[in-house]
């Protein structure tokens, strides 16, 4: 496989993972993250330091759809990926107690969409040879 095959699909991806988790956080539901975290005691991190956490994850998350492509359906992969990419997260930010429950009637949907998005941008570009 050629490295074109696998580095565009995943930086495309990565590319609308970071946009799709910019827009959600930091329009759609920001005033919720900084309310909660103020109920808390606590600052939003919103520091470019986090922006850039934000893209490793995004990077990162792009890999792992690319890999779970490679052995998965489409939907087998789309599946994994969120459970891996966003389930796990919030279960683990709600067990610090950081999550602000009111954002998951939009953040679920939203991640969804965001998982599907990404795993037609890679089965597209790059398609599995199972």
């Amino acid at each position: 496989m050629s490295v074109k095959r696998v580095v565009f699909p995943v930086l495309l991806a990565t590319v609308w993972i970071s946009i799709s988790e910019f827009v959600r956080n930091s329009f759609l539901v920001h005033d919720a993250w900084l309310a909660h975290y103020q109920n808390l005691g606590l600052t939003f991190p919103e520091q470019p330091v986090n922006g850039a956490v934000w893209g490793i994850w995004s990077l990162v998350f792009a890999i792992i759809i690319y890999v779970l492509h490679q052995k998965f359906t489409f939907w087998q992969t789309a599946l994994l990926s969120w459970i891996i990419g966003f389930t796990l997260m919030w279960l683990v930010i709600g067990n610090l107690g950081v999550l602000p429950i009111a954002i998951l009637p939009y953040a679920i949907p939203l991640s969804i969409l965001e998982v599907l998005v990404a795993v037609f941008i890679i089965n597209k570009l790059s398609p599995a040879e199972h």
